[in-house]
């Protein structure tokens, strides 16, 4: 076997058992996060929040790792972009809405809404803070959010220097591409969801 042959093996063999395993690391480390009451939304809500956008979470794990497998940084941009929306409609029922956002966007499909914009703000000011975040959006309504750090697989797309191939493709998809330049440990964003509330829970502040 050649040293370029077996070079590129190694590469793709250490991207991905590191990608698969920091991946699933920093999301069950957020998601262990106690999800604790605010001045607007009971501990019972923010509980229920935090399960239901729990699958989304993990589905796109799987479906990352499964890429990754491969060892393939574009077989990732696939899932990210065609797979993760579609679980997030999938889970999208009985008056739940979820997915992803940021502050600096690759698809502007998941541009974010008004009222993430002032938590992903939060977030961005005080990054060492991982607990998650809800508001009352209305008196049935409520919207809920967990920050999503850059690791380093997450690099490999979204980091300060990318290969030349990758980047042509990342290009040819979305022109307007602003999700680069990202460093270890960086907010990259947000998994958001809505719901309805609890009628007539009362806060726990």
């Amino acid at each position: 076997m050649s040293s370029s042959k077996r070079g590129s093996r190694d590469k793709r063999a250490h991207f991905t058992f590191l990608g698969g395993s920091v991946l699933m690391a920093t999301l069950l480390l957020v998601g262990c996060q106690d999800a604790e009451p605010t001045a607007e939304v009971s501990s019972r809500e923010m509980e229920r929040a935090k399960s239901a956008l729990q699958p989304l979470k993990e589905q796109l794990v799987d479906a990352l790792t499964g890429a990754l497998q491969e060892g393939d940084p574009e077989s990732a941009i696939a899932i990210c972009r065609d797979k993760a929306p579609q679980i997030a409609a999938e889970l999208s029922v009985n008056g739940v809405r979820m997915g992803r956002t940021s502050h600096r966007l690759r698809n502007p499909d998941n541009a974010p809404e008004p009222w993430v914009e002032p938590l992903l703000a939060a977030y961005l000011e005080d990054p060492e803070n991982p607990q998650p975040r809800a508001v009352r959006l209305d008196d049935s309504t409520i919207g809920y959010v967990e920050p999503i750090y850059a690791m380093s697989f997450c690099l490999s797309c979204h980091g300060p220097s990318l290969e030349p191939t990758l980047e042509e493709t990342i290009r040819s998809l979305y022109p307007e591409d602003q999700a680069t330049g990202f460093r270890m440990n960086d907010v990259r964003g947000l998994f958001w969801v809505t719901l309805p509330g609890d009628p007539g829970t009362e806060t726990d502040t």
